[in-house]
């Protein structure tokens, strides 16, 4: 279960983030084994006061559009498909919002199955 949080400017289309919210989606099944129906997403937008990207750290060119995405999941995953992972998310953002690879920044956070709760007070992967 990924919980996806988008840090995304405030100027950037809503079709644009529903792009970006659905190539994050594909690539989590595509590469990390998500059930489709697995999809919990909170989007957050920021005027540029409150989301400051370096424009050229790692030397890596980065835009005014540019985005980061946070995915919390379970323990599990392979160097290789988290490797599949950022490449297939930089890929599908590309073709259905419009982002450059240079502009999607991922990070990704690991956690156990008894730290999630779906609702009702019950830890229902533990």
């Amino acid at each position: 279960m990924p919980l996806v949080t988008f840090n995304v400017p405030a100027e950037l289309r809503d079709e644009r983030v529903a792009g970006l919210c659905d190539a994050v989606h594909d690539a989590l099944v595509e590469t990390a084994g998500v059930p489709a129906d697995d999809r919990f997403h909170v989007i957050h937008r920021h005027d540029p006061a409150t989301l400051r990207i370096d424009p050229a750290y790692l030397g890596i060119g980065r835009g005014p559009e540019a985005v980061i995405v946070e995915i919390t999941f379970r323990m599990g995953r392979t160097e290789q498909q988290k490797r599949a992972l950022f490449a297939g998310i930089a890929r599908l953002a590309q073709q259905r919002a419009g982002l450059r690879a240079e502009d999607v920044m991922v990070v990704l956070t690991e956690n156990t199955s008894l730290d999630w709760s779906f609702g009702g007070g019950v830890a229902q992967y533990a």
